[in-house]
């Protein structure tokens, strides 16, 4: 059994920061306040540290009510938002996940994000990726992305209590070096692809197993995943 954890934005998709314009309105909400966005450094956050970062910069100290607040607002604005820009899936993902799904079923698919899982599910939803996911672990307080990848391990567990999850099946893909830590984290293997705001070179510099400047394709990713464990990433 093969286990990948799939991050989302950056590495599956991009939403053109159309997500910023859902924060905004949180600020508004919570804060009554209306902040400059236009340089809001976000990447590899969770939407909960997102959260603290904006109440924070608008001079509200961050209590859990205040952050839960925030985060509420947030989700119910977010499906309204996405079509405001025009983001996209990245290359080669619908052929992964698909080849995946048809033709390897002891290959799993789960999410391991920083997004909310409300978050997460209108982001899947917009951008028709819903169907090839059994499952995840989400930001669901402002704990660390080690945590979510600690809960994403306890999820597989739960899901197929009978399956021997052996670290070494186990593939992280994602776009930022909080990904190659959340694979550190619970003993995976970081496929880490340029396709957010880290470069090959950068994302290699930071420990990744595998270091890509996208996703390749199909046949070429499930040999991937294929290589045994302990082994060096093959050279594509």
């Amino acid at each position: 059994m093969i286990v990948v954890f799939w991050d989302i934005d950056g590495t599956l998709l991009t939403t053109a920061r159309a997500g910023v314009f859902a924060l905004e309105d949180a600020c508004r909400e919570v804060t009554g306040r209306g902040l400059d966005f236009a340089s809001l450094k976000i990447d590899g956050l969770t939407d909960h540290q997102i959260a603290v970062a904006i109440l924070e910069q608008a001079g509200v100290t961050p209590e859990d009510a205040v952050v839960s607040r925030f985060i509420a607002v947030y989700e119910s604005q977010l499906p309204a938002r996405l079509p405001l820009r025009r983001g996209r899936v990245f290359e080669g993902v619908h052929a992964i996940l698909q080849h995946l799904r048809e033709r390897r079923p002891d290959v799993h698919s789960m999410l391991l994000t920083g997004n909310t899982a409300a978050g997460a599910a209108a982001k899947l939803a917009h951008y028709g990726l819903q169907q090839y996911f059994e499952g995840g672990s989400f930001s669901s307080d402002t704990g660390s992305r080690a945590g979510i990848a600690m809960r994403a391990l306890t999820a597989v567990r739960e899901k197929f209590p009978e399956a021997m999850i052996e670290p070494g099946h186990a593939f992280v893909v994602g776009d930022t070096p909080h990904d190659i830590s959340c694979a550190r984290a619970i003993g995976a293997r970081c496929i880490a692809v340029a396709t957010g705001a880290y470069s090959a070179a950068d994302l290699r510099s930071h420990g990744a197993w595998l270091a890509l400047d996208h996703l390749p394709e199909p046949s070429v990713f499930e040999r991937i995943v294929d290589t045994p464990a302990g082994a060096q990433a093959p050279a594509l």
